[in-house]
């Protein structure tokens, strides 16, 4: 074995280059779909400027459903899911372009079935027996006012839309009953977001098709349900926070029952549609993940005795990603993914517990010694309360670091707020660590995966909670010798953007940092926001504007002058989520300040990037920065950034 290289950290040659990441076909799974003995799921290909793909598996084949020119991604919410829906080999997908439902069957062109208008449409379910779908849709058709949420039938044809309920801020989940007598979903409104209190809803269906008897059955303001879902048999099932952890229950007599009480988390945030965590195997048979102590594990559970199982699943170490599970005959499929390896779309044989996998998110194969494993770690923070995070020490097997030399830190902060990061193998990830970066994902408080109290912990206090965290964790890991104290960074994308940026106008722990489309003016994005988190920061900040002077005191842009780490920010011209001014005043301020930064956009993104060669470039520039910024030369040929005041 070759004797490894001394060579600074920050300066290793890595095998895991962003032409890596984006080679070999590497793509984004979501939403797998069975119907009869085909399989489905989503692929988003960066390699096709971000387009998202139907992809249908049957009888050993596996082919595109969605032909060039399609787009199958929804802007419900604006963040989507629930892209498509399939039923008797017939697809039905929101495109992205025009937002209109279309009608596919194999080896022919979409049709569309919706018209031409400011209309949108996600999470979509077959009704078969009124030849028609029942889905979400938002109405965009009215300028002067917000959008307008509602649950509508679409004829399966095409034709005139029929609205089956309205009245709330937010619809999702609409669920048929399997007699098709019933329909459950859930409902929400302002300021609530859907992981603070969802109301679930049943109705008879009348012999028009219209909903009658509706009826709240669980839920309310203070009561998260997450994914309703009936039986083979006809009994109601639904994920509750009722008792501060997102656990099971069904509706019995009226009453929710629950089946597997623990202080474990069956649900998650509802940014998108179409997510799910556990699924019918038979009348009282459930397959089920769920996350606990940072982990996340995938379990039979038997109704009828209220048992739950884990499941062993031989000859691999891939775990559930706890976003969606579907089943077929005596099997189930899923998205998966480990410490280990990349995401997948995996196959669970329930009668031997083999795993097939039946697509990967990439064919690449990384030597082990460049891989980075996930440590979970809990840390002190404020107020006597524990945060938690991963943390990932550098690895590459060609290189040592000189003596005495500690590595540069990158801290990492989640988007959302409301939202996790895990252990899955991300190559990203990986980018940072086998160039001798060591790096620490936290799940500051706010976070979901540990339960209703701590995610609530964010609440009045976002700008505050989450930056301790973010910079407590980074102090503990330099107290232990993991990592350098004068080398700090943090980075985030969003909401973690905003964790950044204030993370360097509030507390003089970072050297550096890098923001991805971060809020930098949280007054601005109140009120210029879309519908769906126009009220989000009532809970998070306050009530607006009533809370105004908070909001002026929480965004970084009005104390850019106080900011001393160099800063890099990259931005997408097209975002309606954080628009590109948020970005550019952090900019324009701190570059008057005298300190390091430098400001990259991308033409034709939005909330998020894509397209392969941005994703490509916003790496690049970021590894170029840390070596301008800290004084090494990053290996390979990466093209310069403008950074003014180095």
């Amino acid at each position: 074995m070759p004797t490894p290289v001394v060579a600074p950290y920050g300066s290793w040659k890595s095998p895991i280059t962003t032409d890596l990441l984006l080679a070999g076909g590497t793509v984004n799974l979501s939403q797998p779909w069975i119907d009869g003995d085909a399989v489905y799921w989503i692929e988003g290909r960066p390699s096709e400027g971000g387009r998202n793909v139907v992809v249908r598996l049957a009888n050993g084949r596996t082919e595109d459903v969605t032909p060039a020119g399609f787009n199958a991604r929804t802007r419900v919410h604006e963040y989507g899911g629930g892209d498509y829906t399939v039923h008797d080999g017939v697809v039905y997908f929101s495109n992205f372009a025009d937002q209109r439902l279309y009608r596919q069957r194999m080896g022919e062109a979409p049709e569309a079935i919706t018209p031409e208008a400011a209309l949108r449409y996600a999470d979509a379910i077959v009704d078969a027996a009124r030849r028609r779908l029942i889905c979400v849709r938002e109405d965009h058709r009215l300028d002067d006012r917000e959008a307008v949420n509602a649950l509508v039938a679409i004829p399966l044809d095409g034709g005139e839309q029929t609205v089956l309920a309205e009245g709330y801020d937010f619809f999702a989940t609409p669920r048929l009953s399997p007699d098709g007598r019933q329909l459950a979903w859930l409902t929400w409104t302002h300021p609530n977001m859907p992981w603070d209190g969802t109301t679930l809803w049943l109705a008879d269906m009348a012999e028009d098709g219209s909903l009658i008897n509706q009826r709240a059955v669980a839920g309310g303001p203070a009561e998260s349900i997450f994914q309703p879902e009936w039986s083979p048999s006809g009994v109601l099932y639904f994920v509750s926070d009722r008792t501060d952890w997102w656990n099971l229950y069904r509706l019995n007599g009226g009453e929710a029952e629950a089946l597997a009480p623990m202080e474990a988390e069956f649900g998650m945030a509802q940014w998108i549609f179409g997510l799910g965590t556990y699924t019918f195997v038979s009348p009282s048979d459930i397959i089920c993940s769920y996350t606990q102590d940072g982990r996340t594990f995938m379990a039979r559970l038997d109704t009828r005795a209220k048992m739950l199982t884990s499941l062993g699943v031989s000859g691999t170490l891939l775990y559930p990603s706890h976003s969606r599970i579907v089943a077929g005959n005596g099997f189930v499929v899923y998205g998966a993914a480990s410490p280990t390896q990349p995401a997948s779309i995996v196959r669970y044989d329930l009668a031997t517990g083999d795993m097939d996998i039946l697509k990967r998110s990439t064919d690449l194969t990384i030597d082990e010694g460049y891989i980075s494993i996930a440590q979970p770690i809990e840390f002190p923070t404020e107020n006597g309360l524990t945060a938690h995070g991963y943390f990932y020490p550098p690895r590459n097997k060609d290189y040592v670091a000189p003596n005495g030399e500690l590595p540069p830190l990158i801290v990492m902060s989640h988007g959302g707020p409301t939202s996790a990061t895990t252990d899955d193998f991300v190559l990203a990830r990986q980018y940072w660590t086998s160039r001798g970066f060591a790096l620490l994902d936290v799940n500051y408080g706010g976070s979901t995966g540990y339960g209703r109290a701590y995610r609530q912990r964010l609440n009045g206090t976002w700008g505050i909670t989450d930056v301790d965290d973010c910079a407590n964790g980074a102090r503990y890991l330099v107290e232990r010798g993991l990592a350098d104290g004068d080398r700090l960074v943090i980075r985030g994308g969003s909401a973690g953007g905003y964790t950044t940026l204030r993370a360097i106008t509030t507390r003089d722990v970072f050297k550096a940092a890098a923001s991805h489309f971060g809020v930098s003016d949280a007054e601005a994005l109140a009120k210029e926001t879309h519908k769906f988190e126009s009220r989000y920061l009532d809970n998070l900040i306050g009530p607006y504007p009533a809370s105004r002077d908070i909001y002026v005191e929480r965004s970084p842009i009005y104390m850019a002058d106080r900011v001393r780490a160099a800063l890099i920010l990259f931005q997408g011209l097209e975002d309606k989520v954080v628009p590109p001014n948020q970005s550019e005043m952090m900019y324009d301020t701190v570059r008057a300040q005298g300190v390091p930064v430098a400001y990259v956009t991308f033409e034709g993104e939005g909330h998020g990037f894509r397209q392969a060669q941005n994703i490509k470039r916003s790496m690049e520039a970021e590894l170029y920065f840390y070596g301008r910024v800290f004084g090494f030369e990053p290996a390979g040929d990466i093209e310069p950034v403008d950074i003014d005041n180095l």
